[in-house]
């Protein structure tokens, strides 16, 4: 059975960052804890009648009074920060593109890759499970405003607000948006 809007109510209150436990549930756990555990994927997950939620749908639930057929993006990318105003509902393909660098990034831009027997930027985007190649070019910026055309093209920016290519343009005044 899953659980509902009323259930989550009853076990949990919500000081504006976490769940807090309601009621003791267990012996390791007593009313005022925060509720659940930080996972090494860095997720709060919680246990509820026998089945384990990730917090962020369970917040969902407790604001909204639905459990998403979505995915819970976090906005920021900080997979514990679980306030509401951090939360949104969006489709797996959005929330893929609200993801940051991989950590071993050259370049420190999506899609924006270094050639090393060229030396040139090869800039490419995926869409829909396929990669494509924008072009390669010498100018790192010029890539990056390539990956960048190629986001507002598909309408990346409501997924990605974080883009790594738009916090760069913008950081070295690249462009300037009409919203700043």
């Amino acid at each position: 059975m899953q659980i509902t809007y009323e259930r989550v109510h009853e076990l949990f209150k919500y000081d504006g960052k976490v769940l807090i436990r309601n009621v003791a549930v267990s012996q390791g756990t007593k009313k005022g804890d925060v509720a659940g555990y930080i996972r090494s994927n860095g997720y709060r997950y919680i246990k509820v009648d026998y089945k384990t939620y990730i917090a962020q749908r369970l917040v969902w639930l407790f604001h909204y009074g639905y459990l998403p057929e979505n995915d819970i993006d976090h906005i920021n990318r900080k997979r514990a920060d679980n306030r509401i105003k951090n939360l949104r509902e969006v489709s797996p393909s959005c929330n893929l593109r609200n993801c940051g660098n991989y950590s071993n990034s050259y370049s420190g831009v999506k899609g924006v890759n270094l050639r090393k027997n060229s030396k040139t930027w090869k800039v490419r985007i995926g869409v829909a499970g396929k990669n494509y190649i924008l072009g390669s070019v010498k100018d790192f910026d010029e890539a990056v405003l390539l990956r960048l055309a190629a986001e507002q093209c598909l309408n990346w920016e409501s997924c990605d607000t974080n883009s790594p290519a738009r916090q760069y343009a913008i950081k070295n005044n690249l462009f300037n948006p009409p919203c700043l």
